[in-house]
């Protein structure tokens, strides 16, 4: 078969978008453009107004646009509070409560950053900035805002074009010339030369202040001290950072003098600092960096000068992922996920653990990933994002004792035959637990077996868990039932459990999911004779690599993986990274080591009819991995297709239209294998 585009593929295809006559209650790529997400949602300082944004489809630009709403805690009553033409996100309540700054791009160009007064609603832009602002803090005086933005710069140069151009000559732009290391971002294609420098303003306009200088980067957060005379803030600034991946360290700036010291200085990440609302402590994420391909972020405190500095709660051996000190200074609110779960819980300052919740669901929509987010109010109510395997994520809150969900945003869901999730029981060869749930297509009959697909996560230090993914209830409509995994490797589990694949990627985890799939069988609900897989990224990885040692797929879809290792530490965004922490060397240091590793390796096993997809922009796991794959299956005259999904990026489902006709795509190659 020859390469193809997705439209294409989508329009010769059987369809899931394809037009019916009234509703259905059938969950079809068209429900993509209902489904709303609660995000970063911030409650006022006393508890009563809950501010967040709301991602929802706009079927006119097929684009998830975000808008900011207002929640009241006692009533429930919602209202759009910044919902214009244009994004609006990073909502910040000002300590007192009567003002809210946040970015927008309502006037077009970049975005901005605004205050609303929410007692007369007005609201004035503050800035007139080339790039967008990130990190919005308030000083807790009231009077300024700090924020951290990409300050543009020259770049390097090499000589010149000639001079004499004539006028109204049309010549070639000019050279781009680069000379750092890491020179391109997922999502942003290649980069501009700047750094991320931080700044404030007066809360009520003026001109920014920049506080940082230099050629370093500033962007591991920022927070005031209860003064309002200095700000914390991460960052690397030592000579050699654009070779440290993982490197930072925070800094104390004096708002007076504009001077700048280091308070941390271990070899590791130092960020996300938070300032004790006493002034007494810090608290921030890091850990000690040992050349491991994947390590838990912990939480660390130390004097506010950054003396004394220590592990809190060693025991927790849990990714932490936000943080937030109680008003009175005396313990924290942390976010981390554990066994699958997003969950709540507060530290105390003697390393004591409280869980809160595990309710936390954060904001994927095409597959189950673990996540969420949170904010405290001064009276100890909390705000956070919440969901389960029937609705994506809506705003919850805790507040006397009790929990409660606020919004309704995907109620319309409610009238679809979804696809139900169980746990299923999977032990691993060598004995290992695996997390593991399938879900049923709708109406399943237990007893009967249904054609099963297994769906890999990518990362592979991420998770699954119990929630909404709208990639498996398209599947579960087209009759499939859908295997999804924590198999070793994956976070939440603790950091043994993720290095089981440090140094050995791919490897014992193509066990676990195998494992899996016996198990399904087992269980009397997946037909052995009717097995497909897929998986993206770190899961297209895996696809590739259980294709070339298994037939038992009747046909796979590996999407945005990578295919081999040489050229994918070379030619993805984060070179100083993907070598030396998953491998310890370089390709031409340890050439056997790249290629053993490499799913490229395993392709003269390959029988399965497979498709191959990947976004034209992504810059993570390039289009070349997936081409060199689609050729090589080619040469081998395996049945395959190349999948192009074009403008997108590694999030490969960013635009509604897009996320349902990949899926459509995928549902029709298996069709095309699958005994009926």
């Amino acid at each position: 078969m020859r390469a193809i585009g997705l439209a294409a593929l989508f329009l010769a295809l059987a369809s899931p978008l394809a037009a019916q006559d009234g509703p259905s209650r059938t969950f079809t790529g068209q429900d993509l453009f209902g489904i709303s997400v609660a995000g970063d949602p911030q409650i006022s300082p006393d508890g009563r107004r809950i501010a967040y944004v709301r991602r929802s489809a706009d079927v006119m630009t097929d684009r998830m646009r975000p808008t900011i709403w207002l929640v009241d805690v006692g009533t429930g009553a919602e209202e759009p509070l910044v919902a214009g033409p244009g994004s609006h996100m990073s909502p910040r309540w000002s300590p007192d409560g009567k003002r809210l700054a946040y970015v927008s791009t309502a006037e077009g160009g970049a975005p901005q950053l605004y205050v609303r007064w929410m007692d007369s609603g007005e609201a004035a832009r503050l800035t007139g900035l080339p790039n967008s602002p990130t990190g919005l803090t308030w000083s807790p005086d009231g009077r300024t805002i700090a924020y951290a933005m990409i300050v543009p710069d020259e770049g390097p140069k090499l000589g010149a074009a000639p001079a004499n151009k004539p006028e109204g000559a049309q010549w070639a732009p000019p050279l781009e010339i680069i000379d750092r290391v890491t020179f391109r971002a997922d999502g942003a294609g290649d980069l501009k030369p700047g750094f991320s420098h931080v700044f404030t303003i007066p809360a009520t306009g003026g001109a920014p202040r920049q506080l940082t200088f230099g050629t370093f980067n500033h962007d591991g957060g920022l927070d005031f001290t209860p003064d309002s005379r200095a700000l914390i803030v991460g960052g690397n600034r030592n000579e050699g950072w654009q070779r440290e991946a993982r490197e930072s360290e925070l800094f104390r700036i004096d708002l007076s003098s504009g001077t700048l010291r280091a308070i941390t200085s271990r070899k590791g990440p130092d960020f996300r600092p938070v300032v004790s609302p006493d002034g007494r402590m810090i608290a921030w994420l890091g850990n000690d960096d040992i050349g491991k391909a994947f390590a838990s972020t912990l939480l660390y405190v130390g004097n506010a000068d950054g003396t004394g500095a220590r592990l809190l709660a060693p025991g927790l051996d849990r990714g932490i992922d936000a943080l937030e000190w109680s008003a009175d200074s005396r313990s924290l609110l942390i976010k981390y996920d554990d066994d699958g779960k997003g969950r709540l819980a507060r530290i105390g300052l003697d390393g004591s653990v409280r869980p809160i919740t595990d309710a936390l669901a954060g904001g994927s929509l095409d597959r189950p990933y673990t996540g969420g987010e949170f904010s405290a109010a001064d009276n100890g109510s909390i705000a956070f994002t919440t969901g389960d395997v029937d609705t994506p994520g809506d705003v919850a809150v805790i507040a006397g004792g009790r929990t409660r969900v606020l919004t309704d945003l995907n109620a319309q869901l409610r009238a679809k035959d979804l696809g139900q999730v169980r746990e299923i029981a999977v032990t691993a060869p060598d004995g290992l637990r695996v997390p593991a749930w399938l879900l049923t297509p709708p109406g399943y009959v237990e007893g009967t077996k249904v054609p099963t697909i297994l769906e890999i996560h990518g990362g592979p230090a991420t998770a699954y868990g119990p929630y909404f993914a709208t990639d498996y209830q398209l599947y579960a409509a087209a009759g499939y039932a859908v295997l999804y995994t924590n198999p070793r490797g994956s976070t939440s589990y603790g950091q043994a459990f993720t290095d089981h694949i440090e140094r050995a990627y791919p490897g014992k985890d193509h066990d676990d999911l195998m494992a899996a799939v016996d198990a399904a069988v087992a269980a009397g609900i997946a037909d052995p004779d009717n097995l497909f897989i897929t998986g993206g990224s770190g899961g297209g990885v895996l696809t590739a690599w259980a294709i070339g040692k298994t037939d038992r797929f009747k046909a796979a879809a590996v999407q945005k993986p990578v295919i081999n290792m040489v050229s994918q530490v070379l030619v993805a965004d984060n070179p100083a990274y993907f070598g030396p922490y998953w491998f310890g060397q370089m390709p031409w240091e340890a050439p056997e080591a790249y290629w053993a590793r490499s799913p490229l390796s395993l392709v003269g096993n390959v029988k399965t009819p497979t498709i191959v997809v990947v976004g034209t922009e992504d810059r993570r796991t390039p289009p070349v991995e997936a081409e060199q794959y689609y050729a090589a299956l080619q040469a081998r005259e395996v049945p395959t297709a190349l999948v192009r999904v074009p403008g997108a990026s590694h999030s490969i489902t960013a635009r509604p239209s897009q996320s349902a006709a990949r899926a459509s795509a995928i549902i029709a190659w298996f069709d095309k294998y699958r005994t009926k």
